[in-house]
C-alpha cells in the first residue's frame, strides 16, 4: 500500500509542481514586466527583488489552489485512462485510499493558503505597492521617459526624446489652471536636477518659447487673447515627496493582517457604523484560502470520470473550473456595497456549491 500510496502522489507533486511554476510566472508576467522597464530607466535592481518577495505570497494563494485542480486532473485522468485505478479497485483497494495522500496534502496546502491570506500576504502586498513609489521618490529622473508625459500638481510635462538620465530634448510643459491650459511652453533642451535630500526636483528648460492663455472662462474660447515671448533658461521646482510625506499613515483594510481587521471591525460596530465591506473582506480572504479542497472534491470524480489521457482536456476543465470559481467570489464581492443581500455570506457560496458536488460525485464514484 505505501508503494501505491507513493507512486500517486509522486505523480501528483510533479504535476504540482510543474502547475504552480507555470501559474505563477503567468500571474506575475504583466506585473514584472512594467517594473524591468522601470529598472531599464535607472531603478535600482533590487527593488526587482524586493518586488517579486513581497507580491508573491498573494500570487500563491491564487496559484495553489490551481495548481492542485491541475495537478489532479493530470494525474487521476491519467490513471483512469489507463485502467490503473480499475486495477486498484479490484485489488480492493478503495478510492479513499488511493486519494488519502493528496488528501493530506491539500489539507497542508490549505492552511498555507489561510496563513499566507490573513498574516502574511496582505502586509506584504501593500509593501509592494509602496516599494516602487518610494523607489522613484529616491530617482525620480527614472520616470521621465520619451513619448509619456508626467504630471507634478497642475503642471504636465512632455518628453520628447533624453540623453540620458539628466538632458532632456524637445520638452513640452503645460501649466494647467481650471481645467485650463494656461500657460504652454516648449524648449529645445532641458536638464533634471534633483535634491535627493530635501526631495525637489528642478527642470531647466534652455531656448524655450512660451504661450500665456488668457484663462477668464468668461470668454468665449476663440477670442482668449495669447501673448508669447521667448527666453533662453527658465527653471521650475517639484516638490515630489511632498505628497508622500502628506498621505494618511493608517493602513488601508486591504493591507491589514486578520486580528487587525477583526480589531477595526469591532470598533466600528461599537460605533454603530456599518462593516459590511470589511466582513467581505476578511470572509474572502478565508474562502480563498480554502479552496484548494473545494477543488480537489470536484476536479477528482471529474478527472476519473472523463477517462482521457490528453492532458489538454485535464488543463481545459481546470482552467474552466477554477475561473467560475474565482469569478464567482469577485462577484460576489462587488456586492459589497449592498450589505440588506449580505455579501459577506454570499462568499460562501463557491466553496460550499464546489465541496458537496464534489464530494457527492466520489461518494458516487466509490459506489460503483
Amino acid at each position: 500500500m505505501k508503494i501505491l500510496n507513493w507512486y500517486v502522489t509522486r505523480g501528483f507533486l510533479v504535476a504540482f509542481s510543474m502547475a504552480i511554476g507555470i501559474l505563477t510566472f503567468a500571474l506575475t508576467g504583466a506585473r514584472l514586466v512594467a517594473i524591468l522597464d522601470l529598472i531599464s530607466r535607472g531603478l535600482p535592481a533590487a527593488v526587482f527583488l524586493k518586488f517579486i518577495l513581497y507580491l508573491m505570497p498573494i500570487v500563491l494563494t491564487f496559484t495553489i489552489p490551481w495548481a492542485v485542480m491541475v495537478a489532479v486532473m493530470l494525474v487521476f485522468g491519467r490513471l483512469s485512462a489507463d485502467s490503473e485505478i480499475t486495477a486498484m479497485r479490484s485489488c480492493g483497494v478503495s478510492i479513499m485510499q488511493i486519494v488519502s495522500p493528496i488528501l493530506i496534502l491539500t489539507f497542508g496546502l490549505t492552511l498555507l493558503c489561510l496563513y499566507l491570506q490573513v498574516e502574511l500576504g496582505p502586509p506584504l502586498l501593500g509593501e509592494s505597492r509602496s516599494l516602487i513609489k518610494n523607489a522613484a521618490m529616491d530617482k525620480p529622473q527614472a520616470l521621465f521617459e520619451p513619448g509619456k508625459q508626467i504630471q507634478y500638481e497642475d503642471t504636465i510635462i512632455y518628453i520628447g526624446d533624453k540623453v540620458n538620465e539628466t538632458d532632456l530634448k524637445d520638452i513640452t510643459l503645460y501649466k494647467i489652471r481650471n481645467s485650463n491650459i494656461e500657460q504652454d511652453i516648449t524648449a529645445a533642451k532641458g536638464k533634471l536636477e534633483v535634491d535627493g535630500k530635501n526631495k525637489i526636483l528642478t527642470i531647466r528648460l534652455l531656448d524655450c518659447l512660451v504661450i500665456n492663455h488668457d484663462t477668464n472662462t468668461k470668454k468665449k474660447r476663440e477670442f482668449s487673447e495669447t501673448t508669447r515671448f521667448f527666453a533662453s533658461e527658465l527653471a521650475f521646482r517639484f516638490d515630489y515627496g511632498k505628497k508622500g510625506n502628506a498621505e494618511r499613515l493608517s493602513i488601508r483594510a486591504k493591507y491589514m493582517k486578520l486580528k487587525q481587521l477583526m480589531g477595526l471591525i469591532r470598533q466600528m460596530k461599537e460605533r454603530n457604523q456599518d462593516t459590511t465591506e470589511l466582513e467581505v473582506e476578511m470572509n474572502q480572504r478565508i474562502a480563498f484560502a480554502l479552496s484548494p479542497i473545494a477543488f480537489l472534491l470536484l476536479g477528482l470524480p471529474l478527472a476519473i470520470r472523463t477517462s482521457r489521457r490528453e492532458t489538454s482536456v485535464g488543463l481545459f476543465l481546470s482552467v474552466i473550473l477554477a475561473g467560475a470559481f474565482f469569478l464567482l467570489i469577485i462577484v460576489c464581492e462587488s456586492l459589497s456595497s449592498y450589505p440588506k443581500i449580505y455579501p459577506q455570506y454570499l462568499l460562501w457560496l463557491p466553496n460550499i456549491v464546489f465541496q458537496c458536488l464534489g464530494a457527492y460525485m466520489t461518494y458516487r464514484i466509490s459506489k460503483r
